[in-house]
């Protein structure tokens, strides 16, 4: 009985096997892999995984990017900001994105975080001004391709300089992460 019964399941599991070889094509012609309808041809370039998974796909692997492009922009007089957080992404559980535009003017008022901030100017130009822990201020003019770090708890501020303002990415890393890339 168990004999039978284990050939039979056996011969099952080959004929499904045979099957699950049959459903995909590599140039996704069967009926099954159609796709009709509207298209978002520049996001399925930037993600062919996303719109034909490789064989070995489980599906199980949680997102690991998230364009600024599909986040919510908060627009404010000075400029505008939009942000990826754990919310949108998250496997990022130690890290922030954002991205902000600064016009000609426009200021980013003092403020500090309890992360570290890493930003890189993508646009313009921008005064970054900041005061230390034995309170010294430091004001610096950066530009497009320009680094900074503020140090967690440090007051800083920004402001978009003429005649565009500017735009930038920040990130903002907690402690363990920042400790984590030193081991």
């Amino acid at each position: 009985m168990f004999g039978i019964g284990s050939t039979l399941a056996a011969a099952a599991l080959a004929g499904a096997a045979a099957n699950a070889q049959q459903i995909r094509s590599s140039d996704h012609h069967l009926p099954n892999e159609s796709d009709p309808g509207p298209k978002n041809s520049a996001l399925e370039a930037e993600n062919p995984d996303s719109v034909w998974s490789p064989e070995t796909d489980n599906g199980t692997v949680a997102p690991f990017k998230y364009s600024f492009a599909l986040a919510r922009k908060r627009v404010e007089n000075g400029g505008w900001t939009r942000q990826v957080t754990v919310r949108e992404l998250p496997i990022s559980k130690t890290m922030a994105g954002v991205e902000m535009r600064l016009t000609a003017g426009g200021v980013r008022e003092l403020h500090w975080h309890v992360e570290a901030e890493w930003a890189i100017m993508l646009y313009g130009n921008a005064r970054i001004t900041a005061v230390d822990q034995e309170g010294r201020s430091f004001v610096s003019d950066v530009g497009e391709g320009d680094l900074w770090l503020f140090p967690k708890g440090v007051p800083h501020s920004i402001q978009g300089l003429g005649p565009d303002g500017c735009r930038f990415l920040l990130v903002l890393m907690t402690a363990i992460s920042m400790n984590s890339r030193r081991s």
